[in-house]
């Protein structure tokens, strides 16, 4: 084991966080996430990223509260939403264990870790992969993150802090990807290798038609936009409620010119989805005594400017060859590309495996697919894909709260933001993990701040 320069800024950062107490912990883990393609500590050919190493501090700094450690446990209860995330946890990691064995050599797969086979890039025999045991341990962070979350949420001041900390998030985001773009070429791409140190491919010098890609902190465009996709919806919605207006505005704003930058095919299909999301927002928002302007503006013009600006670009050209041109490269021939048939191959396996395991899926972390509802279906089958409705229904269906006050807006726009994450992973994810980032806005989403009811540190749990 190892740990690079980046991990031990984590552990200074996690350590002065614990000191200062849990509204700077929650600030930092949000931010910590942003570091995608570095890992903290390097165990044999695994890393820990720096966000899942801070789950520790996250825990530690809630559950010194009785509190806290109260809501932090009847968040995993039945019917609660981080009841049915153990439910596909614990299904995931048993056919994890059992499938690969008892049905080995049965099917192929496209691993998304290491197996006992060689590394071809292609498919091999259905058998145990290293990602069984890793991706069991990234859902643990993740149903973690979102148990401690909920807890923060159950005061104002936490609930604020984890909101600051997912607008900090995309801030941190948009400047390591406009670091990323103008240091293209300079000796900041060197010092920009500390925070890619983690053992996943990196294309962070891809060029597209003479343009670089925009990676940011992670490791392929790809990702960057998807996570933008998701700082988008939250933050414009944020915006459109007029909370913390200016710097939601510049974060919605420019996140949206990196992604449409990033040359991401998934980037540019989600965005256009993300935007039509937060247009109906705006039409539940712009009524009643507490509609704000921003969101009566928006429903008025937004579909007056989209004609005009169709109009201009049709009538010129040379505009629109242009365009039409980036758009057919990046988006429209995308399936006929290397990359897209590559991709599709993977999809193809993994409807494959949903089928040949009778429904049961091939276990969790077994197989990679390119798109999130088939990782879902291959990997934890029918029972899994229940079991993550239920999570989706009761975490973001389900009425909470009272509307149009601020936890209301902020519930509201993390459920956007979950749902622009998805509208990512759809068309990119390649696992059943969706990210630290979604269930951060998950628990958000789900949380109802009380009256602060502040107590002192648990002395036991400190022990603990």
């Amino acid at each position: 084991m190892s740990i690079p320069p980046v991990g031990i800024f984590t552990l200074i950062i996690g350590i002065i966080c614990l000191l200062s107490g849990y509204r700077a912990t929650a600030i930092a883990f949000c931010m910590m996430t942003v570091f995608g393609g570095a890992a903290s500590m390097l165990i044999g050919s695994a890393g820990i990223q720096p966000g899942h190493l801070f789950v520790g501090f996250l825990a530690l700094a809630t559950l010194s509260y009785r509190d806290k450690m109260k809501v932090a446990i009847n968040a995993l209860a039945f019917p609660n939403p981080a009841f049915w995330l153990l439910c596909l946890l614990t299904y995931g990691v048993i056919t994890g264990f059992f499938v690969p064995r008892l049905w080995a050599q049965t099917m192929n797969i496209i691993p998304l870790g290491a197996s006992e086979y060689p590394d071809t890039g292609g498919a091999v025999p259905l058998g145990p992969v290293s990602s069984n045991f890793t991706q069991a341990v990234y859902y643990t962070a993740d149903i973690v993150t979102f148990a401690m979350v909920v807890a923060l949420g159950a005061t104002m001041s936490g609930f604020r802090a984890v909101t600051i900390g997912v607008m900090a998030f995309a801030g941190a985001n948009l400047f390591f990807g406009i670091l990323d773009l103008v240091s293209y070429g300079t000796a900041i791409q060197d010092w920009l290798g500390f925070i890619r140190n983690a053992p996943y491919a990196f294309h962070d010098e891809d060029v597209v038609a003479g343009v670089k890609r925009v990676v940011g902190s992670w490791p392929e465009a790809s990702t960057f936009a998807c996570i933008s996709l998701g700082a988008i919806g939250f933050t414009g919605t944020l915006r459109i409620c007029g909370r913390y207006s200016r710097i939601n505005g510049f974060l919605f704003l420019m996140s949206s010119i990196m992604v449409i930058r990033s040359t991401s095919s998934a980037g540019l299909f989600g965005l256009p989805v993300c935007l039509v999301i937060l247009y109906f927002t705006c039409l539940m928002r712009c009524g009643g005594l507490s509609g704000t302007r921003t969101s009566a503006t928006v429903v008025i013009f937004a579909p007056i400017i989209l004609v005009l600006l169709g109009m201009m670009i049709v009538m010129n050209e040379a505009i629109y060859h242009q365009l039409y041109a980036y758009f057919d490269l990046l988006l429209f021939s995308k399936a006929t590309s290397a990359s897209g048939v590559e991709r599709g191959m993977w999809n193809a396996y993994g409807w494959r495996n949903f089928i040949d395991s009778y429904g049961f899926g091939v276990g969790l972390g077994t197989t990679r697919t390119s798109s999130f509802i088939f990782a879902l279906l291959s990997n934890v089958g029918i029972p899994g894909t229940l079991f993550f409705t239920f999570f989706f229904i009761s975490s973001f269906l389900l009425p909470r709260g009272e509307a149009r006050t601020f936890d209301g807006d902020v519930r509201l726009a993390a459920r956007n933001g979950c749902l622009c994450l998805l509208v990512g992973a759809v068309v990119a994810v390649a696992t059943v993990d969706t990210g630290l980032l979604f269930f951060i806005m998950a628990a958000l989403a789900t949380a109802v701040p009380s009256e602060e009811r502040e107590t002192s540190a648990a002395p036991v749990a400190m022990r603990v």
